[in-house]
């Protein structure tokens, strides 16, 4: 009899077709700008992302790092200079592209380093105290949130390139 059931099984599993097992799927990672649209921690950099005619770069292939302000970081700012940026598609662009690095720079890569060109042009400051990351002013709460195209580090203050 277990003969039996045991061939039977056997017999069932062969008459299955294999495309009823469930494929393993692997997301791919977001793009920064999905990262971005994906957290509502990110809503003002995003709206000033597009704002700013960057959505696509920051979709696009590529290896980049964004030092990501958050919303909180967005609220530090006086509100009359995000009024200002937002008026000025050119000043606001520069101001930006001063929180991205060409390339992907991991935390363990970004610790190494002691300033970093941006893609405004004036380099960033940074400092490592104990476990605090420094980029200028700004504290990296956040470190290596992986996209499709390169890396995202969250901060807690904006950055604002010298005059």
């Amino acid at each position: 009899m277990t003969r039996i059931v045991i061939t039977a099984l056997a017999a069932l599993a062969l008459a299955v077709p294999a495309a009823t097992a469930a494929p393993v799927r692997q997301e791919a990672a977001p793009s920064i700008a999905g990262i971005a649209a994906s957290s509502p921690q990110f809503s003002t950099l995003l709206s000033l992302v597009k704002k700013a005619g960057l959505a696509g770069t920051l979709s696009k292939p590529g290896a980049y790092t964004v030092f990501a302000p958050t919303n909180a970081a967005f609220a530090k700012v006086p509100k009359a200079t995000l009024n200002a940026l937002a008026k000025n598609p050119a000043q606001l662009k520069r101001v930006l592209l001063y929180h991205v690095v060409a390339g992907k720079v991991t935390a363990a890569q970004v610790v190494k380093l002691r300033s970093a060109k941006t893609l405004a042009g004036p380099t960033v400051r940074i400092r490592v105290t104990g476990k605090t990351v420094r980029i200028n002013s700004s504290k990296v709460t956040k470190t290596d949130v992986v996209a499709s195209n390169g890396v995202v580090h969250v901060i807690d203050r904006v950055l604002l390139p010298p005059a």
